[in-house]
């Protein structure tokens, strides 16, 4: 039953997708007025699974998604403003589906900037670049703050950034922004995509920076990180009262035909959190850590193959002491881990997983990647990553499954149109299987499918 839903689901979508991609691959609009320029782009998406693993939802559920964004924009020497509109919805939800402002934000201004550009403000071919409005921010290795791109919503930031370089490889980023909080929240308001302007005020402060110099190690880049994340009560909404310091740094060297390549990345956090989002609830010390590993090879010849092995561990919660769940804030998931969408079980908290991939470019039209990864709970008296699921004794023990993923991503009009694929497994471990909540079923199936038209 599930597979013929699937099958009838996708020639909907991709007929569909066909009648707006056609009225949406007409030639970018640009220089109507010098240095005046609009793009966009539309994603359709269908989206199944089968055996959810998240406690609290439908067993089996389908979706469909739809993003659109504009961005206009206005240039003139080093002074740029503009303003970029994200329209996300859904159809096809029901009573238990995972919907929130993860899948809708109807036509909101996620940007709307001032950007302007200083050239050699301390010799030697440096720059001082300063963006100022709503913003959209990808840090780093985009771990701690990132604007989403497979989550059908994205992370818009309302503040300051500066960015800048010095003579000899150093960049810098900094921000002091007030993360929005995507409005309305309401489930009714969220299932009928009612439109209302996402909110940032001062009781949700997101400031800190990266600090990077390449070929520190011969070759090697090396990054510092400091993130300060300030959240408070506010009118009808209550908060965890998180106020966080996250210290890290990042070592890497980037792939090449013919070469190994290599990134260590590292987070430290501290602070205190509150317990619960009572008023009155206690507040606890904060203790909490993440590190990522990889190392790969990626071999000459015309796909550019690349096999990598992974290890990811972001600590989990145990008893008594200091709170021990690592936050991973504004965080992208999909690169390291795991779809989001129906699936989003997989976060950067309470996990330890080791991941073997393959990836390759057959062509400039082609590229596709699989990973199979085996997954542990970090502390198994906490739930684990985002699933929900948790075992508050420890005796469903700490294994939760094989993960086996893939993606495959295909230009059928290059630079224009774009199918994409992305299918997921999950045998389930003894821990998702066993714990109090855990959801029905040995395995999880997803699948979606994707046509993104781009103007």
């Amino acid at each position: 039953m599930w597979r013929e839903k699937l099958v009838m689901r996708t020639r909907w979508v991709l007929a569909a997708g066909g009648a707006f991609a056609a009225n949406a691959s007409f030639a970018q609009a640009q220089e109507a007025i010098e240095g005046f320029s609009i793009s966009g782009a539309m994603r359709l998406r269908y989206e199944a699974i089968d055996g959810q693993a998240r406690a609290g939802f439908n067993k089996s559920d389908d979706m469909v998604n739809l993003r659109t964004n504009v961005l206009a924009r206005f240039r003139k020497s080093d002074i740029e403003v503009a303003v970029e509109l994200y329209d996300s919805r859904v159809w096809g939800d029901r009573v238990g589906t995972p919907v929130s402002t993860n899948e809708v934000n109807a036509f909101e201004p996620v940007q709307a900037y001032i950007a302007g550009t200083l050239t050699d403000p301390l010799g030697d071919r440096s720059k001082i670049s300063i963006t100022a409005g709503r913003i959209m921010l990808n840090l780093g290795s985009r771990r701690l703050v990132a604007a989403d791109d497979y989550r059908n919503t994205t992370n818009g930031y309302t503040g300051l950034k500066v960015d800048l370089s010095a003579k000899g490889g150093w960049k810098g980023t900094f921000i002091y922004t007030l993360p929005q909080i995507r409005l309305p929240d309401a489930l009714h308001d969220v299932r009928s995509a009612k439109v209302k302007l996402d909110k940032e005020s001062f009781d949700l402060v997101l400031w800190g920076g990266q600090l990077s110099r390449a070929k520190m190690i011969g070759p090697a880049t090396i990054e510092l990180t400091y993130f300060h994340l300030g959240e408070r009560d506010a009118p009808g909404r209550p908060t965890r009262d998180r106020s966080l310091n996250t210290f890290g740094g990042r070592v890497m060297l980037d792939p090449k035909p013919g070469q190994f390549d290599y990134e260590i990345e590292g987070f430290y956090q501290t602070g205190s959190a509150s317990i619960s989002a009572s008023p009155t609830a206690a507040h606890q010390s904060v203790a909490a850590n993440f590190i990522h590993v990889d190392a790969g090879y990626t071999f000459a010849g015309a796909w550019t193959p690349r096999f990598s092995i992974e290890y990811d561990r972001a600590s989990g919660d145990k008893p008594g002491g200091k709170f021990g769940r690592f936050d991973t804030l504004f965080g992208m998931r999909r690169a390291d881990l795991a779809p989001a969408g129906l699936y989003n079980a997989l976060a950067r908290t309470n996990i330890e997983t080791v991941g073997v991939r393959f990836e390759a470019k057959p062509s400039r039209r082609l590229d596709w990647f699989a990973v199979y990864r085996p997954m542990w709970l970090a502390s198994r008296q906490d739930s684990f990553s985002s699933t929900g699921v948790r075992d508050a004794t420890g005796r469903a023990g700490d294994f939760s499954g094989h993960q086996l993923e893939g993606r495959i991503r295909y230009w059928l009009v290059p630079q224009r149109l774009q199918f994409e694929f992305d299918g997921l497994v999950l045998s389930k471990g003894r821990f998702l299987r066993d714990a109090p909540n855990a959801t029905a079923g040995r395995w999880t199936r997803y699948a979606s499918f994707n046509l993104s038209a781009i103007f």
